[in-house]
């Protein structure tokens, strides 16, 4: 399990929608099985269900990643996070602020198309029986989704670091499984042994007794 905040942007594609005076962003920030190269050191994807619980508290809406760039927010209803059978899809109400006008004005010439979101994983698993490690995030903590220039795949050390724990704790379950085996096979020898004993014993009473 990781305990710093990741990254995770993608172009999957961000639309406008404009009814009457409401100016809204759509989109999905994450997309589920779908394998992502992270720099060249593992792959990673996002199981259905990782979303589920993470969208319920009170989630930010930002520009990059910018935590004083606010343009959304859950407990306002000015973003609306929804798990479907795709993934994660994102709804903002672009306010009329600097930023927001600024977004709108980017999204619709396309020099702005990807989102992203920063996330603690709190459930995986690693699959390393292929040539490069696939990550599969099963529950995360969300803490926000942004809208990015950029959509670049970030934090690869904190991946790494999950991987190396991992690859620690499987090592570790693999020495105390075979101490288990160990002591089970020394149990037994024990067992044999003073069997073996006991029945030379009793020959030895028998021969004597004829």
């Amino acid at each position: 399990m990781t305990t710093n905040i990741e990254k995770r942007a993608s172009g999957l594609g961000v639309e406008v929608r404009a009814d009457s005076d409401k100016r809204t962003l759509v989109g999905y920030a994450a997309k589920f099985d779908r394998l992502a190269d992270i720099g060249g050191y593992f792959q990673e994807k996002i199981a259905p269900g990782a979303f589920a619980d993470a969208i319920a508290g009170d989630i930010r809406a930002l520009v990059d990643h910018d935590a004083g760039r606010v343009i959304g927010r859950t407990k306002s209803g000015t973003l609306r996070l929804a798990e479907d059978g795709t993934g994660l899809r994102v709804e903002i109400d672009v306010p009329d602020t600097s930023d927001g006008n600024d977004l709108w004005v980017l999204v619709k010439r396309g020099d702005i198309s990807g989102m992203s979101f920063g996330f603690r994983v709190t459930k995986e698993t690693w699959d390393e029986t292929g040539d490069t490690p696939v990550r599969t995030i099963h529950k995360l903590e969300l803490h926000e989704v942004s809208a990015v220039a950029w959509p670049a795949y970030e934090d690869t050390t904190i991946g790494l670091r999950s991987l190396e724990a991992a690859r620690a704790e499987g090592g570790a379950a693999k020495d105390a499984a075979e101490k288990r085996a160990s002591d089970a096979a020394a149990a037994a020898r024990r067992v044999a042994e003073k069997r073996a004993a006991m029945e030379q014993r009793i020959r030895g009473i028998r021969q004597d007794a004829t």
